[in-house]
């Protein structure tokens, strides 16, 4: 990262025009010039450090940085993802679960049952990992139906994405709720009356339209679907074991958190600790991946060499998915260290509007520029934390404030987004569908999220 000492001296209009012209030359290379998302990402992080005068000796830094953090948190999750689904996927249990679900709610409303399983999924479990967990299901699904895998696909990821932008206990509205004072009981129960009825509109029903008008194939992102297929599949409750498994060990964890923090249980204490290390998301994957194998592998008549041929097959197809998104964090790091965010707080800190709209704003352009959901809340939240402490605010307003600035940090999610790639590659779609689909989607459910949020801080 650039040195302590260092200081910007640009000012804010500089900054964001660089930041802009990096966007627009990133979308030229990948669309127009047909360059490699991998490569372009981590060209223009590299000019945009230089352009906005990072210390040369610490642009590199900025860049690996940038790149190793956002793959310390994604890479293990996609590829034990990757290697848990190819597991359901292989052993008949995706097909299992799909012909289930198609059975019991019909096939017009299987969208709408994935999206349902994907909210109930996307409580305790982060976006990236809740969407792993799923593809499999997913792509089953679309499938045995036809059509676009986006009818099936945008439902799924959109569930798990309000959840983790509304909802504790996910990281962004946890520490926003306690930076601004806010009931956390509160935040969820607000946060899922803002969630269900946002998902509903903005990714159920525009999934739906969106899979009519861009009509994809169903990658094989997981291998070819009729692969190696076993005569004894796993039955729905093995199916619904496996994928709850996880989710469990992660839920457990969360509970730890919240029982520590009201003093309930000693965090010090070496079976807490190592409890919290068991529900840690890889850790709760990997025993997953585990079990998958023995339950789904060596008990339905598989040889190791069998499962550790399918284990090793999971991996080639999700390395473009991990490097992409590593280098969409790189670019991410350089708009943060040339401090575009901080120009962003300066200007529009002085504007004078109602708390809880420029607590959206402040966050909508934090998103923009930096990429990160998480990021953008917790900065919005302490930018703003001073104005709300001052003010004479009621619980429910207080909340209120939390899921605006929640809105305004899942706005626009486009190319310095990780998660724009990970959806774009796992759905197979070029950066300019994921852009007609998923970045609008995103924003639909800012704005959607933002107009209920209001109304709540006006009755309350």
């Amino acid at each position: 990262m650039p040195p302590e000492d260092w200081e910007q001296t640009l000012g804010a209009g500089p900054l964001l025009g660089i930041a802009v012209a990096a966007i627009a030359l990133l979308l030229f290379l990948i669309i127009k010039l047909r360059l490699h998302a991998f490569v372009a990402l981590i060209l223009v992080s590299l000019l945009t450090a230089f352009a906005t005068g990072v210390p040369a000796g610490s642009v590199v830094t900025v860049l690996t940085t940038g790149f190793g953090t956002t793959l310390g948190s994604v890479a293990l999750l996609v590829g034990l993802g990757a290697m848990l689904g190819r597991m359901v996927e292989t052993s008949g249990g995706a097909k299992v679960m799909a012909d289930t679900l198609v059975a019991r709610f019909g096939e017009k409303r299987a969208p709408l049952a994935l999206g349902v399983a994907s909210l109930i999924f996307g409580f305790p479990i982060f976006f990236d990992a809740g969407l792993v967990v799923m593809l499999p299901i997913v792509f089953a699904v679309a499938r045995r139906l036809g059509g676009s895998v986006l009818t099936f696909g945008l439902p799924a990821a959109g569930a798990f994405s309000v959840m983790h932008v509304f909802v504790p206990p996910h990281p962004g509205p946890v520490a926003a709720s306690e930076l601004l004072g806010a009931d956390t009981g509160l935040v969820i129960l607000l946060g899922l009356v803002v969630a269900i009825p946002t998902w509903f509109v903005s990714s159920y029903m525009y999934g739906i339209w969106a899979g009519k008008k861009w009509v994809l194939p169903v990658p094989e992102l997981l291998g070819k679907a009729d692969e190696d297929h076993p005569d004894n599949p796993p039955s729905l409750g093995t199916v619904i074991g496996v994928l709850l498994l996880p989710l469990v060990l992660i839920f457990i964890n969360t509970g730890l958190d919240t029982l520590r923090a009201a003093g309930v249980v000693d965090g010090d204490a070496t079976w807490v600790g190592v409890l919290r290390a068991i529900g840690s998301t890889p850790v709760a994957l990997l025993i997953a991946v585990l079990v998958a194998a023995w339950v789904m592998g060596r008990r339905r008549g598989r040889d190791k060499n069998q499962i550790e041929r399918l284990l090793e097959s999971s991996l080639g197809p999700v390395c473009s998915v991990i490097l992409i998104t590593g280098a969409g964090g790189m670019f991410g790091a350089v708009l943060r260290a040339s401090g575009i965010g901080a120009a962003l707080e300066d200007a529009l800190g002085d504007l004078g509007l109602p708390i809880i709209v420029a607590g959206f704003l402040i966050s909508t352009l934090l998103r923009v520029a930096q990429g990160s959901a998480t990021v953008a809340l917790i900065t919005t939240a302490g930018l703003i934390e001073p104005a709300v402490a001052g003010g004479d605010f009621s619980g429910i307003q207080l909340a209120a404030i939390v899921l605006a600035v929640a809105a305004g940090s899942v706005m626009a999610s486009h190319v310095n987004d990780s998660g724009f790639w990970l959806v774009g590659r796992f759905f197979g779609m070029d950066v300019k569908t994921t852009l007609k689909t998923w970045t609008v989607m995103e924003t639909i459910i800012g704005l959607m999220g933002f107009a209920i949020a209001s109304i709540f801080f006006v009755l309350g």
